[in-house]
């Protein structure tokens, strides 16, 4: 798999002066705002409530696609940053489409703990091992799909938790079959295993390929 990246974005200076804490990254050089959690004292400019959000959505396709994070991994970040979304919906439905500043900075406070998890689940010791073999491909090829579909936007961050939890169980059943019987999976045990990523993978395409979508990325 690829090894995973940082996303930069430029902020203006004026920003900078005020010190926001803005869009959280893995480099080194802004690793002490990601891992520290402490929210911004500013309110978001315009457009920056959305553009974090895309920012987090690149970091966790990143560590999905280079095997930093695990599916159970993904699906609690991604249940999270469903959570943060559906705030932000309530916020605007109730006030004309709009964010107060009491409420943009609720929602950077909030993305800048989802920030440090991101960033402690991709450091930790918790990594995708798929195995010279066939059935670990095949779960590499459905986690870089879903990796793919989150850096286009074609998956929300709903729609991933769902299909991250479909993997792990898919995974921990596996774990399961292999330790019964001396580290490897019977015939009939790498059917069923496929079988259900057949499954996995009409899942996959379906919510790839809906009327769902992650807006600021289309």
């Amino acid at each position: 798999m690829s090894s995973k990246y940082s996303k930069w974005y430029v902020l203006p200076a004026a920003v900078l002066l005020l010190g926001s804490v803005a869009f959280a990254q893995d480099s080194s050089s802004s690793s002490s705002s990601s891992q520290s959690g402490t929210p911004s004292s500013t309110t978001p400019k315009p457009g920056e409530v959305a553009q974090r959000k895309e920012n987090q959505q690149d970091r966790i396709a990143n560590g999905v696609k280079s095997g930093q994070l695990t599916a159970g991994e993904t699906a609690n970040l991604e249940n999270k940053e469903a959570a943060i979304n559906g705030e932000t919906r309530a916020d605007r439905a109730a006030n004309n489409g709009k964010l107060t500043g009491a409420e943009k900075q609720q929602i950077n406070q909030q993305q800048n703990h989802l920030s440090k998890q991101i960033y402690n689940d991709k450091h930790n010791a918790n990594t995708a091992h798929y195995g010279n073999n066939q059935v670990g491909q095949r779960r590499e090829n459905q986690q870089d799909r879903i990796a793919n579909g989150i850096k286009s936007g074609q998956l929300t961050a709903g729609e991933t938790a769902k299909l991250e939890n479909q993997q792990r169980g898919i995974n921990q059943q596996v774990k399961a079959d292999r330790a019964a019987n001396g580290g490897k999976l019977t015939q009939g045990e790498k059917k069923q295993v496929n079988k259900e990523q057949n499954g996995a993978s009409r899942d996959i395409y379906n919510k790839k390929h809906n009327a769902a979508t992650q807006g600021n990325k289309k």
